[in-house]
């Protein structure tokens, strides 16, 4: 193993430190001259073996220039680790400078960077991106030693991830000594993620570095006073005894799935806080300032608790948080363990773990994610082709940066292991869409943003379409937003135009903690004052968290295996034993459909367990075909576990309803029909450049956005339907927004593995999903009331052993 530099040495002999065996092997890596993932669990000082090379270099070969860069999915983690980096630089006295470089970085500062880089640069992969936009990118990267990169399972399947192989491609090709290291906790299948980070799949250019195995996770799943509810899926029936573990302990994470249950589980808190204890909450909708305070709050201990969403899911360092509570179920064993390692952030330390499941269903999925992570079971990635969307972003910011060869820039992509594979003929219609729009588009002068010179050389058409290229980069592409203010001029953040539409002068709804009275609305603003009048919440768009595949699996085979019930509280046993006797229960490789009659409507059950979206594709589909056979049905309700429909006739043959043949007819048509291409388009449309958000010294509205994509999009289905970006948003609206590949599987099989039991009445096992029916017509306000005085009839019915 290699030895520190004295200065290092004396600095963890201060505090009564010895490395670690991974962070010494990190450093052995380094001194090698090869790339790195590091794999260890929470609380192993990932973050310092990641940055132990880049010191000691910095140490015994002291000198200026961007030596290191830092790549995290989340702005609030690269502030965090600059805090943590810079305390032991500043111990130890070093010549050495640690910047972040975000969005919210001021213009001066960003150009300053530019012009004299620290030696260690923290930043994102939009703003990476950027950075190698500028001409003068090629003189600021040339000097560049390590590339590491935070949390790498974020993001590296993703879209976020394709952008960051493209910008490793191209400052392999201005630094090409440059090291790449990656740092994770929960990766399941590490060879996937050292072929990706390699570029070009060889894994022997990148070492795999496993950290010991720290302390098991102290993990428990909170049982009302009472009895597990039947329906639900936040907790809120849990509110006092939260409050009561936050009062026991020194510091609380309350993580919640979206952020519409972040304000209601906030709200809840605080009417129950009789001790007046100081809480906050955090998410990616409320405005950076707001953030930012409850992110220093945080790490000053002057709160008690934080209700947060995924915004703070990934490594960031709060020492004082000693429990970590989820709202709900977790959805998948690798996001619970990422979230449990937020509290007692040390490898020798249990971290502490509460889940709140919303009902019966959810109690047996957390159960099987404690089985899963005791098991080390983690949530598997699925790696695809890169998207052709980022790839035509990529193109211009390189077009931006200098003028390029085809098969140059043709060869320099193909080390991205996303797109190394990728065809010539399809590159050639992504650098011909950027340079002209398409076929359809290319009479326009606005897209002619690429010409090819004599020379054989690309370059960009015009400087304006430089400017609107940096104004409008970026990969998250969020659904058209209206900027909370008070009259003041003080924003407190941003919710969805959808909502926003919803609301008149003098609506009420919660918003960062508050309750707020609508005043009125001013251009992109929509004015407030606070109030203590009764409010709704927001809702957000987009798509729920599936369960994962994994615990799906887990909780088939807790339904099918009666040996593992004496486990599961008294209340959910008698649920069980009840389904088992008045009905039948899932098997693992059958596919259990209930038909029963019920206050003249006639229900069908499917529990199929993929997932809300994936159900919320099929119920659209179910629905179709049974309008198709005179079933005459009325409408169908989802959640992660089944799938209910209801109708004026009854369905007595199922299988016709499940053909694979669905998918190559029904699918199709009911996608294209819907507004869910029309989405998917609008955001490849934004990420291709082909609209742009924002103008200079003027953003557009989110409604304007709208209105320009959904036009070019009637003119492109109707004279190119070929065109790049309908592929690329077809690939979308399959892969992302209706989880497609989880249908498929169903489907295929459906029909030869169906156990339809037709019923006289509801089955306990079906009441969790048929209580969702009446959210549909309850009014705000008194959804609870009715969705139990619902619920208890259809217990009433379904554990009567009549």
């Amino acid at each position: 193993m290699s030895e520190l530099p004295p200065i290092l040495s004396r600095w963890f002999k201060a505090r009564g430190w010895t490395p670690r065996r991974h962070q010494l092997a990190m450093l052995d890596a380094a001194r090698a001259g090869k790339s790195a993932l590091l794999v260890a669990p929470t609380g192993a000082g990932k973050t310092l073996a990641g940055f132990l090379p880049s010191l000691v270099e910095l140490i015994e070969q002291p000198a200026d220039g961007l030596h290191t860069l830092y790549v995290s999915p989340l702005k609030a983690l690269a502030v965090d680790v600059q805090r943590n980096l810079l305390g032991p630089i500043e111990e130890m006295a070093l010549p050495i400078r640690v910047e972040t470089r975000t969005g919210d970085t001021p213009s001066d500062r960003k150009a300053r960077q530019r012009a004299k880089p620290p030696q260690m640069l923290l930043t994102t992969p939009e703003s990476l991106s950027l950075l190698l936009s500028y001409p003068d990118a090629a003189q600021m990267f040339a000097g560049l030693k390590t590339l590491v990169i935070d949390e790498v399972h974020a993001f590296a399947p993703t879209k976020r991830g394709d952008l960051l192989a493209l910008s490793m491609a191209r400052l392999a090709r201005l630094a090409p000594g440059m090291r790449r290291v990656a740092l994770s906790a929960t990766v399941a299948d590490p060879d996937l993620y050292r072929g990706w980070l390699s570029g070009t799949g060889d894994l022997d250019t990148v070492t795999l570095v496993e950290g010991d195995p720290g302390a098991d996770p102290d993990i428990a799943i909170l049982l009302p006073h009472g009895t597990v509810p039947w329906a639900g899926h936040s907790g809120r029936y849990a509110a006092e005894q939260v409050m009561a573990e936050i009062a026991a302990h020194r510091t609380t994470i309350i993580f919640c799935n979206t952020r519409s249950l972040a304000e209601l589980i906030f709200q809840d808190l605080w009417a129950v806080n009789e001790e007046h204890l100081p809480i906050g909450i955090h998410h990616g909708s409320l405005d950076r300032e707001a953030r930012r305070k409850v992110e220093q709050a945080m790490a000053d201990g002057r709160l008690r608790a934080l209700v947060a969403t995924a915004s703070l899911d990934l490594g960031v360092d709060w020492g004082d948080v000693d429990l970590v509570i989820q709202m709900g179920a977790p959805k998948g064993s690798s996001r619970l363990l990422q979230r449990i390692g937020r509290a007692n952030h040390r490898l020798d330390v249990p971290s502490k773990a509460l889940i709140v499941p919303g009902n019966r269903f959810e109690y047996l999925e957390a159960r099987a994610a404690v089985d899963a992570v005791e098991a080390g079971e983690r949530d598997p990635d699925i790696f695809r082709e890169g998207a052709l969307d980022v790839l035509a972003q990529h193109i211009m910011a390189m077009a931006s940066a200098e003028p390029f060869r085809r098969d140059a820039l043709l060869d320099e992509v193909r080390e991205a292991a996303p797109y190394a594979t990728l065809p010539a003929g399809t590159f050639d219609r992504v650098l011909g869409f950027v340079a002209t729009g398409g076929y359809a588009l290319r009479a326009y002068d606005q897209y002619k943003r690429l010409t090819e010179g004599p020379d054989g050389l690309w370059r960009v058409s015009h400087p304006r379409f430089v400017t609107q290229f940096r104004l409008n980069a970026g990969i998250i592409v969020e659904a058209p937003m209206l900027t909370v203010r008070f009259r003041n001029g003080r924003s407190l953040g941003k919710i969805e135009e959808g909502f926003a539409a919803t609301l008149s002068p003098k609506d009420t709804f919660f918003f960062s903690g508050l309750s707020l009275e609508v005043e009125g609305v001013k251009g992109e603003d929509l004015i407030v004052r606070a109030t203590a009048r009764p409010a709704r919440i927001p809702t957000y768009g987009g798509a729920r968290m599936p369960i994962s595949t994994n615990l799906a699996d887990r909780v088939r085979h807790f339904l099918h295996e009666p040996e593992q019930w004496p486990r599961f509280p008294d209340d959910v046993r008698d649920w069980l034993e009840t389904q088992q006797r008045r009905s039948s229960l899932p098997a693992p490789e059958r596919l259990l459909i209930e038909t029963f009659p019920r206050e003249g409507r006639h229900y069908m059950v499917v529990y199929s367990f993929e997932g809300w979206n994936a159900h919320q594709s099929l119920g659209m589909l179910v629905t179709r075909r049974m309008e198709t056979a005179g079933l005459q049905p009325i409408g169908f309700v989802s959640s992660d576990y089944a799938i209910a429909t209801y109708s004026l006739k009854p369905v007595t043959d199922p299988r016709p309803l499940f053909s694979p043949d669905i998918l190559e007819h029904e699918f199709v048509d009911w996608v294209q029909e819907s507004a869910l291409l029309k989405r998917a388009f609008r955001e490849v449309a934004v990420i291709g450049g082909l609209v742009e958000r924002q103008h200079p010294g003027k953003r557009k509205t989110g409604r304007q956005v709208s209105f320009s994509t959904d036009l070019i999009y009637d003119v492109l289905r109707r004279y190119e339907p070929s065109h790049l970006l309908l592929e690329a948003a077809w690939s979308d609206a399959k892969a992302r927004m209706t989880d497609v590949g989880r249908l498929g599987r169903l489907l295929d099989t459906a029909a030869q593995r169906i156990e339809h039991v037709a019923l006289d009445r509801v089955s306990p096992l079906a009441v969790p999903v048929l209580v969702l029916i009446g959210r549909e017509r309850v009014a705000q306000g008194t959804v609870d009331d009715a969705l139990l005085i619902e619920a208890e009839a259809l217990v009433a019915e379904a554990m009567n052993e009549r």
